[in-house]
Formats: C-alpha cells, sequence, structure tokens
C-alpha cells in the first residue's frame, strides 16, 4: 500500500466503524475453533488486537510485510508479529488451526493461487480459512489505487478461488449490502480523480449510523444478495 495508507489504517482502525464491522465478522467466522490463529497481512494490527482482546483462548500471530506496519501492529496488539510474505509463509507446515486474510488476496503484490496454497500448507488438516475480499470489479476507484488493490472478486467468484486451491465446503457471502448504495454513490457519482483514500474517523453521530447499519445487517435472518464485500469460511481437508 502507499505508505500514507498505513498511517490512515493506524489511527482509523480501532474507531472506524467499517473495521469495527469487518473485526466483529471475522471473529464471529472463527466459531468455536482454539488453539493457534494467523493473521495473514495484518497491516497496522486492529484484527490482532481484537482477537488478543475478544479470544484469548487462541494464540495470535500476525505476518505483515511492510515493516513499519509491523511494528505497529506489534505496538498495538502484544502479539508476536513475524515480518514476511503471504507469498511464501515463513512458517512450518500444519502449525495453525486457524487463518484469516482480510483484504490481502486482492493486492497487487500477492499471487493468490501462491497465497491460498501457502496458507493450506501452514494449516493443520481441518484447519479453517477466512477470507475477506472487496467486491464488484465495477466498484474500484481511487482508494483501491492508494492500496493497491487489483482484484475485486463477486461472491461466487471468491468461492470458486478457494475451490481451486483445494478447500472444502467453502461458504461465501457478501456484507455491508444494506450500505451498497451509499458506497456505489460515493465512489461512482462523487469520486474525484484524485488519490483520495476511504480511510478516515468519521464524526461520532455519522459512524454510529453507518455501524448501527452493519449491525441491523447482521440481524437479518438471511443474507444479503449483493454487498460491498464478500466474506467466506472454507476449510482444509
Amino acid at each position: 500500500m502507499e505508505p500514507a495508507e498505513y498511517e490512515l489504517m493506524d489511527q482509523a482502525e480501532q474507531r472506524m466503524w467499517w473495521y469495527r464491522a469487518l473485526h466483529a465478522r471475522l471473529v464471529n467466522a472463527l466459531g468455536d475453533r482454539r488453539g493457534c490463529v494467523l493473521d495473514a497481512g495484518c497491516g497496522t494490527g486492529g484484527l490482532l488486537s481484537v482477537l488478543c482482546q475478544h479470544r484469548p483462548d487462541m494464540t495470535a500471530i500476525g505476518i505483515e510485510y511492510d515493516a513499519g506496519a509491523a511494528r505497529r501492529a506489534y505496538d498495538k496488539s502484544g502479539a508476536l508479529v513475524t515480518r514476511g510474505s503471504v507469498n511464501a509463509l515463513p512458517f512450518a507446515d500444519g502449525v495453525f488451526d486457524v487463518a484469516v486474510s482480510a483484504d490481502v488476496l486482492c493486492h497487487a503484490a500477492v499471487d493468490p493461487a501462491l497465497a491460498l496454497a501457502e496458507l493450506r500448507r501452514v494449516l493443520r488438516p481441518g484447519g479453517r480459512l477466512v477470507v475477506n475480499m472487496p467486491a464488484y470489479a465495477w466498484l474500484a476507484s481511487a482508494h483501491d489505487r492508494q492500496v493497491h488493490n487489483v482484484r475485486r472478486l463477486t461472491a461466487p467468484g471468491t468461492a470458486a478461488l478457494l475451490v481451486r486451491a483445494g478447500f472444502t465446503s467453502v461458504r461465501a457471502r457478501y456484507w455491508n449490502g444494506l450500505l451498497l448504495p451509499l458506497m456505489v454513490i460515493q465512489r461512482k457519482l462523487l469520486a474525484r480523480g484524485d488519490s483520495a483514500s476511504d480511510v478516515a474517523v468519521f464524526p461520532p453521530w455519522l459512524d454510529a449510523i453507518l455501524h448501527g447499519m452493519t449491525q441491523l445487517e447482521r440481524r437479518l435472518p438471511f443474507p444479503l444478495p449483493a454487498g460491498g464485500s464478500v466474506l467466506a469460511v472454507a476449510e482444509n481437508p
């Protein structure tokens, strides 16, 4: 990512509605799993911090390519953070019970096939993989350029990617669907031609409304047919 994006992420990810909604879904996707969880591409440590706080029954470990972000992640979470690439994970085979990859497989520097093969390798048999991906190529915007995103996938496309990598019991669903119309307006109708980022600390009243919409969506008895992101859960056979 652009260096300035790490600074924005570090400042916003523990308060901004989108990160809080994402982290809640990722933690929920862990289910009743125990053991060791890898945050593959942990950025500045927001999810690691949440895992350490809300899943003390698990040992959280992060890996991050950017040295500055890795230091921030360690300072923020207190978890072990290793520098390295998801394309070639510096871990032994079968050492993790769960692996999480949140908005990482979309990056230009990441080869999804290599990264998923590596995630399968370091997961124990029966281990769980949780993946979040930005949805829809047509939603690409200046923010994607800032974070070096080169792929946005549909739910079926994300599921197919995991199946090709050898994962089983794949479930992929959209989320952030109630706010998708606002995303379309912001990205396609109000978008500027500069390199603006979507990451920001919102006014408290607006942040509360947006986060409340994501909470309402979580309580719906059915999945929405569209959304700004895709959350997928799969098992390592």
